[in-house]
Protein backbone atom coordinates (compact mmCIF):
# COMPACT_ATOMS: atom_id res chain seq x y z
CA UNK A 1 0.00 0.00 0.00
CA UNK A 2 1.09 3.29 -1.12
CA UNK A 3 1.39 5.64 2.09
CA UNK A 4 2.28 9.58 1.96
CA UNK A 5 5.67 10.72 2.24
CA UNK A 6 6.28 12.05 6.16
CA UNK A 7 7.61 15.73 6.67
CA UNK A 8 10.16 16.50 9.90
CA UNK A 9 8.73 19.03 12.54
CA UNK A 10 11.79 21.40 13.76
CA UNK A 11 10.48 19.45 17.84
CA UNK A 12 11.39 16.06 16.04
CA UNK A 13 8.06 14.95 15.53
CA UNK A 14 7.05 14.33 11.52
CA UNK A 15 3.39 14.35 9.82
CA UNK A 16 1.84 12.45 6.73
CA UNK A 17 2.60 15.26 4.12
CA UNK A 18 -1.14 14.55 2.88
CA UNK A 19 -4.13 14.03 5.10
CA UNK A 20 -7.32 14.10 5.00
CA UNK A 21 -9.44 17.13 5.45
CA UNK A 22 -13.18 16.90 7.12
CA UNK A 23 -14.12 20.28 7.46
CA UNK A 24 -18.37 20.59 7.51
CA UNK A 25 -18.70 16.95 7.39
CA UNK A 26 -21.49 15.53 10.10
CA UNK A 27 -20.22 12.99 12.55
CA UNK A 28 -21.57 9.54 11.28
CA UNK A 29 -20.10 10.63 7.67
CA UNK A 30 -16.78 11.73 9.31
CA UNK A 31 -16.65 8.33 10.84
CA UNK A 32 -16.95 6.72 7.50
CA UNK A 33 -14.67 9.13 5.63
CA UNK A 34 -11.95 8.44 7.82
CA UNK A 35 -12.32 4.63 8.18
CA UNK A 36 -12.21 4.46 4.18
CA UNK A 37 -9.35 7.02 4.29
CA UNK A 38 -7.01 4.71 6.52
CA UNK A 39 -8.19 1.80 4.75
CA UNK A 40 -6.94 3.53 1.43
CA UNK A 41 -3.30 4.86 3.08
CA UNK A 42 -3.87 8.22 4.25
CA UNK A 43 -2.25 8.16 7.60
CA UNK A 44 -3.09 11.67 9.45
CA UNK A 45 -6.54 13.56 9.72
CA UNK A 46 -7.58 17.29 10.75
CA UNK A 47 -10.31 17.78 12.54
CA UNK A 48 -11.53 21.08 14.70
CA UNK A 49 -13.88 21.39 17.96
CA UNK A 50 -15.70 24.06 15.65
CA UNK A 51 -16.71 20.80 13.16
CA UNK A 52 -18.49 19.43 15.51
CA UNK A 53 -17.56 16.13 14.35
CA UNK A 54 -14.19 14.96 16.76
CA UNK A 55 -16.03 11.62 17.94
CA UNK A 56 -16.68 11.15 14.47
CA UNK A 57 -13.28 11.04 13.10
CA UNK A 58 -12.52 9.16 16.43
CA UNK A 59 -14.73 6.70 15.77
CA UNK A 60 -13.64 6.05 12.15
CA UNK A 61 -9.88 5.87 13.80
CA UNK A 62 -11.38 3.04 15.91
CA UNK A 63 -12.79 1.00 13.45
CA UNK A 64 -9.94 1.07 10.64
CA UNK A 65 -8.05 -0.65 13.53
CA UNK A 66 -4.68 0.88 13.03
CA UNK A 67 -2.13 0.77 15.91
CA UNK A 68 -2.34 4.45 17.36
CA UNK A 69 1.06 5.41 16.35
CA UNK A 70 0.18 5.15 12.88
CA UNK A 71 -2.50 7.98 12.70
CA UNK A 72 -1.45 11.54 13.23
CA UNK A 73 -4.18 12.73 14.59
CA UNK A 74 -5.11 17.53 14.45
CA UNK A 75 -7.69 19.37 16.10
CA UNK A 76 -8.09 22.98 17.21
CA UNK A 77 -8.95 25.45 19.90
CA UNK A 78 -11.63 27.23 18.51
CA UNK A 79 -12.45 31.56 18.99
CA UNK A 80 -14.63 31.48 22.26
CA UNK A 81 -12.15 29.17 24.04
CA UNK A 82 -9.20 31.75 23.74
CA UNK A 83 -7.42 32.09 26.86
CA UNK A 84 -5.54 29.83 29.07
CA UNK A 85 -8.13 28.08 31.52
CA UNK A 86 -10.34 28.35 28.77
CA UNK A 87 -8.40 26.52 25.89
CA UNK A 88 -6.93 23.91 29.21
CA UNK A 89 -10.84 23.19 29.34
CA UNK A 90 -11.74 23.17 25.56
CA UNK A 91 -8.52 20.79 25.37
CA UNK A 92 -10.10 18.31 27.35
CA UNK A 93 -13.37 18.17 25.80
CA UNK A 94 -11.76 17.55 22.25
CA UNK A 95 -9.91 15.08 23.52
CA UNK A 96 -12.37 13.32 25.12
CA UNK A 97 -14.76 13.49 22.24
CA UNK A 98 -12.04 11.74 20.01
CA UNK A 99 -11.86 9.22 22.43
CA UNK A 100 -7.82 9.39 22.31
CA UNK A 101 -4.81 9.72 25.12
CA UNK A 102 -3.14 12.38 23.00
CA UNK A 103 -3.17 14.15 19.91
CA UNK A 104 -0.54 14.80 17.09
CA UNK A 105 -0.90 17.88 16.46
CA UNK A 106 -2.64 21.01 18.51
CA UNK A 107 -3.84 24.28 16.75
CA UNK A 108 -5.13 27.86 17.53
CA UNK A 109 -7.55 27.76 15.25
CA UNK A 110 -7.54 31.73 14.04
CA UNK A 111 -5.70 34.65 16.16
CA UNK A 112 -8.78 36.60 16.82
CA UNK A 113 -6.74 39.69 17.07
CA UNK A 114 -9.97 41.90 18.54
CA UNK A 115 -10.37 39.40 21.49
CA UNK A 116 -6.04 39.89 22.26
CA UNK A 117 -6.14 36.72 24.07
CA UNK A 118 -4.33 34.15 21.33
CA UNK A 119 -0.63 34.88 23.65
CA UNK A 120 -2.69 33.17 26.63
CA UNK A 121 -3.89 30.70 24.65
CA UNK A 122 -0.24 29.46 23.23
CA UNK A 123 0.45 29.43 26.62
CA UNK A 124 -2.09 26.66 27.14
CA UNK A 125 -1.35 24.81 24.38
CA UNK A 126 2.57 25.04 25.66
CA UNK A 127 1.49 23.25 29.00
CA UNK A 128 -0.73 20.84 27.13
CA UNK A 129 2.50 20.07 25.23
CA UNK A 130 4.67 19.77 28.08
CA UNK A 131 2.04 17.39 29.87
CA UNK A 132 2.91 14.98 27.01
CA UNK A 133 -1.23 15.24 25.61
CA UNK A 134 -0.23 16.98 22.65
CA UNK A 135 3.02 15.52 20.66
CA UNK A 136 3.73 19.17 19.02
CA UNK A 137 1.60 22.52 18.58
CA UNK A 138 1.26 25.27 16.18
CA UNK A 139 -1.30 27.92 14.67
CA UNK A 140 -3.74 28.12 11.84
CA UNK A 141 -4.86 31.12 9.89
CA UNK A 142 -1.66 33.42 11.54
CA UNK A 143 -0.45 36.29 9.72
CA UNK A 144 3.26 36.54 10.07
CA UNK A 145 2.78 39.38 12.56
CA UNK A 146 0.74 37.22 14.93
CA UNK A 147 3.34 34.93 14.63
CA UNK A 148 6.02 37.78 15.69
CA UNK A 149 3.77 38.43 18.83
CA UNK A 150 4.17 34.49 19.68
CA UNK A 151 7.69 34.80 19.52
CA UNK A 152 8.06 38.12 21.18
CA UNK A 153 6.10 37.15 24.68
CA UNK A 154 6.78 33.63 24.53
CA UNK A 155 10.13 32.29 22.36
CA UNK A 156 7.93 29.21 21.57
CA UNK A 157 8.18 28.68 17.86
CA UNK A 158 5.07 26.64 15.98
CA UNK A 159 5.72 23.54 13.95
CA UNK A 160 3.16 24.57 11.61
CA UNK A 161 0.81 27.14 10.22
CA UNK A 162 -2.77 26.01 8.46
CA UNK A 163 -3.13 28.47 6.23
CA UNK A 164 -5.81 29.01 3.10
CA UNK A 165 -3.73 28.58 -0.07
CA UNK A 166 -4.44 27.40 -3.50
CA UNK A 167 -3.96 28.37 -6.75
CA UNK A 168 -5.28 31.10 -6.67
CA UNK A 169 -4.30 32.13 -3.30
CA UNK A 170 -0.57 31.06 -3.02
CA UNK A 171 0.62 32.85 -0.13
CA UNK A 172 4.25 33.17 -1.44
CA UNK A 173 4.92 35.73 1.41
CA UNK A 174 3.30 33.36 4.28
CA UNK A 175 5.33 30.40 3.02
CA UNK A 176 8.48 32.41 2.83
CA UNK A 177 8.08 34.05 6.69
CA UNK A 178 7.20 30.05 7.53
CA UNK A 179 10.10 28.54 6.00
CA UNK A 180 12.76 31.49 7.22
CA UNK A 181 11.58 30.48 11.12
CA UNK A 182 11.21 26.82 10.55
CA UNK A 183 7.62 26.08 10.17
CA UNK A 184 5.67 24.04 8.17
CA UNK A 185 3.11 25.43 6.09
CA UNK A 186 -0.59 23.25 5.81
CA UNK A 187 -2.73 24.35 3.37
CA UNK A 188 -6.33 24.60 3.88
CA UNK A 189 -9.25 24.72 1.06
CA UNK A 190 -6.44 23.41 -0.76
CA UNK A 191 -9.01 23.09 -4.25
CA UNK A 192 -10.52 26.30 -3.33
CA UNK A 193 -13.78 24.73 -2.60
CA UNK A 194 -13.92 23.12 -5.40
CA UNK A 195 -12.70 26.18 -7.98
CA UNK A 196 -10.04 23.71 -9.79
CA UNK A 197 -12.38 20.78 -11.05
CA UNK A 198 -13.09 21.81 -13.88
CA UNK A 199 -11.06 24.44 -14.74
CA UNK A 200 -9.22 24.80 -18.32
CA UNK A 201 -5.47 25.41 -17.04
CA UNK A 202 -5.54 22.43 -14.60
CA UNK A 203 -7.87 20.43 -16.39
CA UNK A 204 -5.83 20.13 -19.93
CA UNK A 205 -2.43 20.07 -17.43
CA UNK A 206 -4.12 16.87 -16.01
CA UNK A 207 -5.03 15.44 -19.46
CA UNK A 208 -1.26 15.21 -20.26
CA UNK A 209 -1.04 12.85 -17.43
CA UNK A 210 -4.24 11.10 -17.05
CA UNK A 211 -5.18 12.83 -13.32
CA UNK A 212 -8.10 15.24 -12.63
CA UNK A 213 -7.54 19.02 -11.95
CA UNK A 214 -8.02 18.23 -8.54
CA UNK A 215 -5.01 15.76 -8.23
CA UNK A 216 -2.91 18.08 -10.40
CA UNK A 217 -3.51 20.60 -7.81
CA UNK A 218 -2.87 18.18 -4.74
CA UNK A 219 0.43 17.36 -6.56
CA UNK A 220 1.07 20.54 -6.92
CA UNK A 221 0.69 21.79 -3.02
CA UNK A 222 2.91 17.94 -2.26
CA UNK A 223 5.66 19.75 -4.74
CA UNK A 224 5.61 22.94 -3.05
CA UNK A 225 7.08 21.02 0.46
CA UNK A 226 3.37 21.83 2.27
CA UNK A 227 1.10 19.75 3.92
CA UNK A 228 -2.04 19.56 2.61
CA UNK A 229 -5.17 18.38 3.72
CA UNK A 230 -8.41 17.96 0.80
CA UNK A 231 -11.68 17.01 2.18
CA UNK A 232 -14.23 14.81 0.76
CA UNK A 233 -16.80 12.04 2.22
CA UNK A 234 -17.43 9.89 -1.41
CA UNK A 235 -14.94 7.06 -1.00
CA UNK A 236 -14.04 7.08 -4.78
CA UNK A 237 -13.20 10.84 -4.27
CA UNK A 238 -11.27 10.20 -1.14
CA UNK A 239 -8.81 7.43 -2.60
CA UNK A 240 -8.49 9.34 -5.90
CA UNK A 241 -6.98 12.26 -3.86
CA UNK A 242 -5.11 10.50 -2.46
CA UNK A 243 -3.18 8.78 -6.18
CA UNK A 244 -1.14 11.44 -6.72
CA UNK A 245 2.35 10.08 -6.34
CA UNK A 246 3.13 8.19 -9.26
CA UNK A 247 3.61 11.57 -11.58
CA UNK A 248 5.13 15.31 -11.33
CA UNK A 249 4.71 18.50 -12.74
CA UNK A 250 6.97 20.50 -14.83
CA UNK A 251 8.22 23.67 -15.02
CA UNK A 252 5.50 24.42 -17.68
CA UNK A 253 2.84 23.25 -15.15
CA UNK A 254 4.50 25.06 -12.35
CA UNK A 255 4.27 28.23 -14.43
CA UNK A 256 0.42 27.83 -15.56
CA UNK A 257 -0.55 27.29 -12.21
CA UNK A 258 1.76 30.24 -10.89
CA UNK A 259 -0.21 32.34 -13.32
CA UNK A 260 -3.93 31.87 -11.46
CA UNK A 261 -2.79 33.49 -8.07
CA UNK A 262 -4.74 36.43 -7.73
CA UNK A 263 -5.18 36.95 -4.08
CA UNK A 264 -8.53 35.73 -3.92
CA UNK A 265 -9.69 33.77 -0.70
CA UNK A 266 -12.56 31.55 -0.12
CA UNK A 267 -12.43 32.44 3.76
CA UNK A 268 -12.09 35.53 5.83
CA UNK A 269 -8.77 37.28 6.62
CA UNK A 270 -7.11 36.52 9.59
CA UNK A 271 -6.83 40.26 10.67
CA UNK A 272 -10.47 41.31 10.28
CA UNK A 273 -11.73 38.69 13.01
Amino acid sequence: MTLSPVLQFHDGHSIPQLGLGVYKIADAAAADAVQVALESGYRHVDTAALYANEAGVGQGIARAGLPRGDVFVTTKVWNADHGYDSTLRAFDESLGKLGLDYVDLYLIHWPVPSQDRYVDTWRALQTIRADGRARSIGVSNFHPHHIDRLLAETAVVPVVNQVELHPWLQQADVRAYDAAHGILTEDWSPLARGRAIGNPTLEAIGARYGKSAAQVVIRWHLELGDIVIPKSVTPSRIRENFDVFDFALDDTDRAAIAALDSGERTGRDPDDD
